[in-house]
């Protein structure tokens, strides 16, 4: 097989594709005669080869996808209008503590917040498929270890975790909350959550895993957040 009947049926199949798909599988198209460092080859090739078109090649952490350009999305937005659901504040600043300090019990978070974490914001992650339990700290009451998912890194458009953007300043913050909030316009809706009355957000504490990051000024939680290009799959 020449290299662009393979590069045209990697194509196909990741555009057919309505989820990622890791090289292990696409190997599975050429029923393993290519192994995976020409199938990663020939993926790169692809790349360039869409690099002047409205879709994109690109690496996320369940595997390769085609994509909208972030350039040409208020174009596709005026297709569905409608405004996607929204998580309160509380909820993107414990996915961010986690993203960012994993494996983190619910201690952790609320040591990080300085408020009680409503156990519906953690629901309402993990039914998002953004976080999940991956383990117990061996300690009193054995609390469960967040972290997030592949499908966390999948709706952000990451390869890894290496790629989160390092965050110094309440702007960066607020981008990041920014990004979170788009990625939940996803095609599985947020539920609703009906929070107690909390303090508000006291600055996040430093970390050698993370840069300082202090709540940004935000007068509503239900406030309509825009998203820094380059974050909408």
């Amino acid at each position: 097989m020449n290299t662009a009947d393979a590069k045209r049926i990697l194509e196909t199949a990741l555009i057919c594709s309505t989820q990622p798909l890791p090289v292990r599988e696409l190997r599975v198209l050429f029923d393993d005669e290519l192994g995976a460092d020409t199938i990663k080859t020939l993926l790169l090739e692809l790349q360039e080869d869409w690099a002047q078109r409205g879709l994109e090649l690109v690496s996320v952490g369940s595997g390769w996808r085609f994509q909208s350009r972030p350039e040409l999305r208020d174009h596709l937005d005026r297709l569905h209008p409608e405004k996607p659901p929204r998580y309160t504040r509380a909820v993107l600043e414990t996915l961010a503590i986690i993203a960012y300090r994993q494996p983190v019990t619910r201690g952790d978070m609320e040591d990080i917040r300085g408020v009680t974490i409503n156990s519906l914001i953690l629901k309402q992650l993990e039914d998002r498929n953004w976080v999940e339990v991956i383990g117990h700290r061996e300690t009193v009451g054995r609390p469960g270890l967040y972290a997030t998912t592949r499908q966390f890194l999948d709706d952000l458009g990451l390869a890894s975790l290496d790629q989160l953007p390092v965050i110094e300043t309440p702007a960066q913050q607020a981008s990041l909350l920014d990004a979170l909030q788009e990625a939940s316009g996803g095609a599985q809706p947020a539920l609703p959550i009906d929070e107690p009355a909390e303090p508000a957000s006291e600055p996040l504490a430093d970390s050698p895993s993370m840069a300082p990051v202090e709540a940004a000024a935000a007068p509503d939680e239900a406030e309509t957040l825009e998203v820094p290009s380059g974050t909408r799959p």
